[in-house]
């Protein structure tokens, strides 16, 4: 009782949320988004416990030539990883969970989530995200933009990587590619 009361009153759960989503007995999809990284979930409700039933992380992405970020277009391949894993759960269907973030619209939980849809998971939402947003169209354009006015400082994390911003998209796609024929 007194881990409930502390973990209330330091706001790192939402227990009126959570019984919500667990009364769906639905087994949950848990996205959860840290500064670097962006980090998925399937489980399913025990009274001893939450059991982890599968797992993915974008730090995963390295092997695929990806170098992770916490953005959307890395939410979103996260999200195919972890239906990939998740392929051989029975279940009828999954409930999202982001826990405390805000549910906007285009955010990085909701791109993750629709990688996991686009991977065939079953998730009960109505999940709705521009393409270009996901492949990193926006990001390619916005660092197109500023290499045209001489800053480059910006996108520094990628030139040391070796990988051209302006170019993130189609690395995208590629990467995309090799994820789903594995």
């Amino acid at each position: 009782m007194r881990m409930i009361r502390r973990r209330r009153k330091e706001s790192l759960t939402n227990y009126k949320k959570r019984i919500a989503l667990l009364k769906s007995e639905l087994p949950r999809v848990i996205v959860r988004r840290s500064n670097r990284s962006i980090s998925m979930q399937v489980a399913e409700y025990l009274p001893a416990g939450d059991r982890i039933l599968a797992s993915a992380n974008s730090k995963e992405l390295q092997k695929f030539q990806w170098y992770p970020r916490s953005n959307i277009p890395t939410a979103y391949l996260t999200g195919l990883i972890l239906a990939k894993k998740a392929k051989s759960l029975k279940s009828d269907g999954f409930v999202l969970d982001i826990g405390l973030n805000i549910p906007l619209k285009s955010s990085v939980v909701f791109a993750a989530a629709k990688g996991a849809v686009d991977g065939g998971m079953k998730i009960s939402n109505s999940i709705e995200f521009d393409a270009k947003r996901i492949s990193g169209t926006h990001i390619s354009s916005y660092a197109g933009k500023l290499k045209e006015q001489g800053a480059t400082k910006a996108f520094q994390g990628y030139a040391e990587m070796k990988v051209d911003p302006a170019k993130l998209h189609e690395l995208f796609e590629n990467v995309k590619k090799r994820i789903m024929s594995e």
